[in-house]
């Protein structure tokens, strides 16, 4: 007669006790644990932390007035001690200025994205959880949309509107009318992207079980659309959000270079590229600054959005 094995103790004893009363992990800790092993994403989110800090903590050191101000007996100085990123051509601080057009550029960036996911949930939401023919018409008027050409659009607009537009004053501070074009333009030409994404987690979760529980119990539309399943499709939402900042900047940067973005006397890091396009050889610092922080600002968000893709991917088991 054979003797039977004892059975293996189990792992659970060998564990802490504090491991063992330790509460379950949140979604949230979760993901946070996820991001925080993309070393890129933490890196990104410090480069951010710190771009915000030097374009609103700037804000307590140097005026706008002096941001603004001109000495023609100091132009094209270049970086010194009393002006680090030197000077333009009619003698206004670059770095005074980069501040405070990074303060522009960022919002612009954080406006436009408002508009763009505002939009682009409503038309992804109504097309995906009723589908039929408002799926049809939203998603044929939302393929309309992404024929046209962005940045012609900008252009055109940008154009034959900004200077239509009156000044206007917003927390204190006086911006040109084209701000107000970019935003719109921007913001009501990327939403279809994101509508796209919102309708495909709208069809795959709008007969899930608890969707159907929902309806059952008398749960109105609204409730169902907005209380039960958007909240499981933030994950895809967040990720073009962040993304969709780092296009606005880049797109204001591209037009303002051109000469048809943000007027001056309002600064922006596009349209202090666009008057330093004649000096690019006699007067390096005049782009190379304002170049250097778009170029870190939309790593830095890119870098973000990667982590937080990962991180909030729901078939992702890494800890």
């Amino acid at each position: 007669m054979t003797e039977t094995s004892p059975a293996p103790v189990s792992n659970i004893a060998a564990l802490p006790l504090d491991q063992l009363d330790a509460p379950p992990l949140t979604l949230g800790r979760l993901a946070w644990l996820r991001f925080r092993r993309h070393k890129m994403a933490l890196a990104g989110m410090a480069l951010l932390g710190l771009l915000i800090l030097y374009c609103v903590g700037g804000g307590f050191v140097f005026s706008e007035k002096y941001a603004n101000y001109n000495d023609t007996s100091l132009a094209l100085q270049p970086p010194s001690a009393a002006h680090w990123f030197g000077t333009d051509t009619i003698g206004r601080d670059i770095l005074a200025r980069t501040i405070y057009g990074g303060q522009i550029s960022l919002l612009i960036g954080l406006t436009a994205v408002i508009l763009e996911v505002s939009a682009g949930i409503v038309v992804g939401a109504l097309a995906g959880y009723f589908g039929g023919w408002v799926d049809n018409l939203l998603m044929r008027f939302t393929e309309a949309i992404l024929i046209i050409p962005q940045i012609f659009l900008l252009l055109v607009m940008a154009k034959f509107f900004a200077g239509d537009i009156p000044d206007i004053n917003f927390l204190g501070r006086e911006f040109s009318g084209s701000v107000i074009v970019i935003v719109v333009i921007i913001g009501l030409t990327s939403w279809p992207y994101l509508a796209r994404i919102v309708r495909a987690e709208f069809l795959s979760l709008k007969e899930s079980e608890f969707i159907l529980a929902a309806r059952a119990t008398g749960t109105s539309t609204p409730e169902i659309i907005f209380l039960h399943i958007l909240p499981n499709c933030i994950a895809p939402i967040v990720v073009s959000a962040t993304l969709g900042v780092a296009n606005a900047i880049t797109l204001e940067a591209y037009i303002s270079f051109l000469g048809l973005g943000v007027r001056p006397p309002t600064a922006t890091w596009g349209n202090m590229l666009e008057g330093a396009y004649n000096y690019i050889e006699s007067a390096y610092w005049m782009w190379l600054f304002p170049g250097l922080l778009i170029l870190f600002i939309v790593l830095a968000i890119n870098f973000v959005g990667d982590g937080l893709r990962d991180a909030l991917d729901p078939r992702s088991r890494a800890v």
